[in-house]
């Protein structure tokens, strides 16, 4: 069973690090996947993770903080409602799954927005009390 949690967790991991570089990719949803299966599946593995100079930073301001970058709860926001919006007018005919699919996104929404926006490196303190 650890192997698969070592597998599912890399291949989490390597969709993860896609998502730094594609914008439209979410990293900490993945990176925290990872971080789940790997504690589950190797301690050296997970341990790799949570110090890691650049993915760890993603993991740990989440548990440490309740908190998303602004950048991420835009482009995950944006996603949501693009792509619900699609399946609302091109995809589904009947109105009970077009409500459906509405309140989903609505929900989704409020989801994401509901957590702290993470202070980004580069705002001083006093943008990041505004916050």
């Amino acid at each position: 069973m650890n192997i698969l949690y070592i597998i599912l967790g890399s291949i989490s991991l390597a969709l993860g690090i896609i998502g730094i570089f594609v914008p439209l990719l979410p990293t900490t949803p993945f990176l925290l996947l990872t971080a789940a299966l790997y504690f589950k599946g190797s301690p050296r593995l997970y341990h790799w993770l949570i110090s890691h100079k650049y993915l760890g930073t993603y993991i740990r301001n989440f548990r440490e903080n309740k908190a998303i970058p602004l950048r991420a709860k835009i482009i995950s926001v944006s996603l949501v409602w693009i792509t619900i919006l699609y399946c609302i007018f091109f995809v589904v005919d009947p109105l009970w799954l077009k409500i459906l699919l509405f309140c989903i996104a609505a929900g989704v929404s409020y989801h994401i927005l509901s957590f702290k926006t993470a202070a980004s490196p580069q705002s001083s303190p006093k943008e990041r009390e505004k916050e």
